[in-house]
């Protein structure tokens, strides 16, 4: 812990926070607990998505991103159009005076750096851009840490979030595979560190204990019959950002691959619950409950990462479709099946031992899916110990992570810190400074 200094230091957060995701605000989560852990006395405040929810769930002060209310909202009319383009040229002056109130910004985690959902260029493209540029000409350095990246065909796209890469003064990575497309983009990333998502430093609950498995020399037995509850994590899944064209299509068969897996399942006796990750996918959730009518579907109503990693922990097998389902999913060491809508759900699952068990989102088959998953249960205790071990490989790549964090952002805390560990507790609230 750092000694106070006395003009405590002034943080920064930016993103898509606090607008229904629970993967962005696990990474804010994330950060907090760093920032409460090694730099207690940081005034910290947030450019956010969701500033009233931002405010009321974690207790710092937060503006909202964008001056245009309708921001996120078509705009078909004059009026609208109008104030979308009026609304890019104020938030240039927002965004600048907001940059320069601090002495180091943020971006906590997220895929800021990839398009692999749809997503328009003059949109949160448009907006870290800003962030970037206004950091780099007023000084204050611009921090993306933990954040994922893909490579972009959209040239628009592209080459705003090549030059916001390129103005921010640090960048670090969830995987090499994001390092690697920044660098194929043309970023220059020598210096750019890889370390596990942000979110598996969020305290997870104690893992089951683990025996050895019935039968002959600690040889699996086959299911005899129904076994314990399946947490399935659904997505309001329409492809990339170059699948618009058909974008119904694949939103139709990935929707009828999963409701048939989850059928099957509760005709076999098997409970099943239904995860979400943005509150978007709730229509998805409703056609499955719809199309299957058994009680032994139910869903949840999960409101934070540290809920979904609780269901999760309490399931026998996990099989889900967003990031940070199967990140929770992984940290709480259940086995876990990934319906893999993008290559950073594959390298995720690599990282942890489980990359054998990937099925794709964009033509989920649930015939092969529940073959898949007859696989994944069978090798249950197995898969459980390899998680237990990636996970404390995790957690000490994450703390050494924490620890060159402060020194590239915090250089005068970094002379005098006591090396400390991975923050175990992470506020629910903070105190608005």
């Amino acid at each position: 812990m750092t000694p106070a200094r006395e003009t405590p230091v002034r943080v920064g957060l930016f993103g898509l926070l606090g607008s229904g995701n629970l993967g962005n605000d696990g990474s804010l989560e994330a950060v907090l607990g760093y920032l409460a852990t090694e730099h207690p006395d940081a005034v910290v405040d947030a450019l956010c998505g969701g500033p009233e929810v931002v405010t009321a769930r974690y207790g710092i002060p937060a503006t909202r991103l964008h001056w245009n209310r309708g921001e996120y909202r078509t705009a078909s009319r004059a009026g609208a159009i109008v104030s979308k383009g009026l609304g890019k040229l104020v938030d240039v002056a927002r965004t600048a005076a907001w940059v320069r109130r601090h002495d180091v910004v943020i971006v906590p985690g997220m895929g800021v750096l990839e398009a692999t959902l749809p997503l328009r260029p003059w949109g949160f493209p448009y907006s870290l851009f800003l962030l970037c540029a206004a950091g780099r000409l007023s000084g204050t350095p611009v921090a993306l840490v933990g954040v994922g990246a893909a490579a972009i065909n959209d040239r628009p796209t592209r080459a705003l979030v090549r030059w916001s890469a390129r103005l921010a003064a640090y960048r670090s990575y969830r995987d090499t595979l994001s390092r690697d497309a920044m660098r194929a983009m043309g970023v220059d990333t020598t210096r750019d560190e890889v370390h596990p998502d942000l979110a598996f430093a969020l305290p997870a609950p104690p893992p089951p204990e683990l025996s050895d498995p019935p039968g002959e020399g600690g040889t699996p037995l086959e299911p005899t019959g129904p076994q314990g509850p399946v947490c399935v994590g659904v997505m309001d899944f329409h492809g990339g950002n170059d699948d618009r064209a058909r974008a119904e299509e694949i939103h139709r068969r990935y929707l009828d691959g999963t409701t048939r897996f989850v059928r099957a399942l509760a005709e076999e006796g098997r409970t099943v619950r239904l995860l979400t990750g943005d509150e978007c996918d709730a229509t998805v959730v409703a056609a499955i409950l719809a199309a299957v009518d058994s009680p032994l579907v139910t869903a949840s109503d999960a409101a934070s990462l540290a809920d979904l990693t609780k269901e999760t922990a309490a399931a026998d097998t996990v099989v889900a479709t967003r990031y940070h389902n199967l990140v929770c999913a992984l940290k709480a060491g259940t086995p876990t099946l990934a319906l893999s809508y993008a290559a950073k759900s594959d390298a995720l699952m690599t990282q942890m031992g489980l990359g054998a068990y990937c099925h794709p989102a964009r033509e989920v088959d649930a015939d092969r899916l529940l073959a898949q998953f007859r696989v994944l249960e069978k090798h249950s205790a197995e898969l459980r110990r390899t998680l237990a071990e990636r996970n404390e490989a995790a957690a000490r790549q994450l703390d050494r992570f924490f620890t060159t964090l402060t020194a590239a952002l915090f250089p005068t805390a970094a002379a005098t810190r006591v090396p400390a560990h991975v923050p175990t507790h992470v506020p629910t609230s903070r105190k608005a400074p």
